[in-house]
């Protein structure tokens, strides 16, 4: 059943406990963290590519998890978190940090994601080590902030031309990257791509220098296992984890030792796309009817 059609039929109070319920994996109740609200004179603008791809909920879900199984195959970037993260003790703490960064700096007043930006930039300046082979290592390096950008930026507008807009326009998807670059450069990435043909060929480059081993595979499966903070949060979950590995690429996959989609592949993209809909239609009617944001702006966004 379309989600406008089933919207017809469900009371407002489930569709206020649908959103609530999505909004909760994104903001930590126990900090006092609130849905992050729009506002117009931040980074970005209304009128962004930005702020469209960041305002599907499920999308960037996916691209979220496929965007960290990539990051984690460079051995600096997972040193960084394997040595100086609680990730093992608290992963969903991390993805809910990362993804209220992202909220902040798309749709946040411009002097607070620019506070933002300086506090992450802050803890990554206290984050270096050495790898196993002997080579340091320091978050700052503008190398290893490029490859989490572009993984970061190439799997959020993938997921958003899979599960929102098939047809987006090349010029629309070069136009994403050339404003994110805005926020790569200010966490001091280098280099950062300005369209998707940078951004390809950046990931290109960087492959040589990836590699998999008992660590990749660990945070892979902390990510792929972690539970959902309730049971109604439990079916979206395990389809996000699953169009996530679905998003990667077929050589990254391999890397992690991850199944390809094979048969399941259809399945895993028509069930994301069914509950793509339904948020979309929950937060849309949430915010119709009782003034609510909507969105990624309902969901809040951070990262560590």
């Amino acid at each position: 059943m379309p989600a406008d059609s089933f919207g017809s039929l469900v009371s407002r109070p489930l569709k206020g406990a649908i959103a609530a319920q999505v909004a909760a994996l994104f903001n930590d109740r126990k900090r006092g963290e609130r849905p992050v609200i729009r506002q117009p004179d931040g980074l970005f603008g209304p009128d962004s590519v930005a702020w469209r791809v960041h305002g599907d909920v499920t999308s960037m879900m996916v691209g979220g998890v496929a965007s960290l199984l990539l990051q984690m195959l460079h051995p600096a970037v997972l040193a960084g978190v394997w040595d100086h993260s609680n990730f093992r003790a608290d992963m969903h703490g991390r993805l809910r940090r990362t993804a209220r960064f992202i909220a902040v700096t798309t749709y946040g007043a411009r002097a607070e994601a620019e506070a933002a930006i300086a506090r992450v930039r802050g803890i990554h300046g206290h984050i270096r080590g050495t790898l196993p082979d002997g080579t340091p290592y320091e978050a700052n390096d503008p190398a290893l902030l490029a490859w989490v950008h572009v993984t970061e930026t190439v799997s959020f507008l993938d997921a958003w031309i899979r599960y929102a807009d098939p047809a987006m326009p090349a010029a629309d998807q070069d136009r994403y990257f050339k404003e994110m670059a805005r926020v790569g450069r200010a966490l001091g990435a280098d280099p950062v791509p300005q369209s998707r043909a940078e951004a390809m060929a950046l990931i290109t480059a960087t492959r040589p220098a990836l590699r998999s081993d008992y660590r990749t595979r660990e945070v892979a499966r902390l990510v792929l296992s972690q539970p959902a903070p309730s049971r109604m949060a439990e079916p979206l979950q395990q389809l996000a984890l699953q169009a996530g590995v679905d998003l990667l690429p077929p050589w990254a996959r391999r890397m992690h030792g991850l199944s390809g989609p094979a048969l399941s592949g259809p399945l895993v993209r028509a069930g994301t796309l069914g509950i793509a809909r339904t948020l979309r239609w929950a937060f849309q009617r949430e915010a119709a009817l009782g003034g609510r944001p909507a969105g990624a702006a309902a969901r809040g966004g951070g990262a560590d």
